[in-house]
């Protein structure tokens, strides 16, 4: 197949580009990070320009899109002025909507967990509640939204956490704690924040089997298998990684001020392996980034 991939530049579209390359042709976007897309059928160019975007989808004809482009967290889009991320986050989706509907594409949206009612409970199914309370989970359901009024043709996922190890991964805190714990220094993590986390190239390596399956018009839950807060995840690296707990610092939500309070978007996977996906577990995964 051809698969267009937009935000090949980052993190979950580095991981994508090297795993959808193995069996497709691919042209990866980027627009202000090259990422690793320099080893790959690249371009550069923002999606907020709908003309030139559409250009570029026409020219190269893709079976598959994998929009994994936006202002990607609820930090970067604060920063940002609230037009900048709605012409990112919903406009380009919606354009990329039309356009794969013109030319009968299917389009795999990765969207956020951060979209759920954050409220502790159970794992969120794909009909729990949807309360995004951040511009960031907004704009990205707002995305969610444009599709579905434009077409069936589509996989939404909604991503959860993701975490690597390395250079291509320095921006992400699950690298930043890493780092931090090597060196025995303290990391303030939430007790009372709960994720189904899951790797980038894990993440990537279960879009890439999706791609290949005959399902569309659907909403899907991507993450890990198992719900943790952010604390258990920095003992389960420490423990996989032979480091010393003792600069684990715990910290509750209510003592950090100036954050948005999400207590648990952890989501129920279930669909998603009811299409034969396979998830690895949260410590295959770490030892998998850990190259143990």
């Amino acid at each position: 197949m051809k698969i267009l991939i937009t935000g090949g530049g980052g993190m979950l579209g580095g991981s994508l580009n090297r795993r959808l390359s193995e069996r497709h042709e691919i042209l990866s976007l980027y627009h202000e990070k090259v990422g690793n897309c320099g080893e790959f059928n690249s371009l550069k160019i923002d999606l907020r320009n709908s003309e030139k975007l559409i250009d570029v989808v026409k020219d190269f004809l893709p079976d598959v899109v994998v929009h994994a482009a936006a202002v990607s967290n609820p930090a970067k889009a604060d920063k940002l002025d609230a037009k900048t991320v709605y012409d990112a986050n919903v406009n380009a989706t919606k354009t990329l909507a039309e356009i794969c509907d013109k030319i009968n594409a299917k389009l795999f949206y990765a969207s956020t967990d951060l979209v759920y009612a954050g409220y502790r409970g159970t794992m969120a199914p794909e009909d729990f509640k949807l309360v995004p309370i951040s511009l960031y989970a907004e704009t990205k359901l707002m995305g969610e939204i444009k599709i579905q009024e434009t077409f069936a043709n589509y996989v939404i996922l909604r991503v959860s956490l993701l975490f690597g190890i390395g250079k291509r991964f320095a921006e992400n805190h699950f690298n930043a704690m890493y780092e931090k714990l090597k060196n025995g220094e303290p990391v303030n993590l939430f007790v009372d924040q709960f994720r189904t986390p899951a790797s980038f190239d894990e993440a990537a390596r279960m879009i890439s089997e999706l791609v290949e399956k005959d399902i569309s018009g659907e909403i899907v839950n991507l993450g890990g298998p198992e719900k943790v807060s952010r604390y258990e995840l920095g003992e389960i690296l420490c423990e996989e990684a032979g480091l010393d707990k003792s600069p684990l610092v715990k910290k509750r939500m209510d003592e950090v001020p100036g954050i948005y309070k999400v207590a648990d978007v952890s989501m129920d996977t279930e669909k998603l392996r009811s299409f034969g996906i396979r998830q690895k577990s949260l410590r295959e995964m770490i030892k998998q980034e850990l190259n143990l």
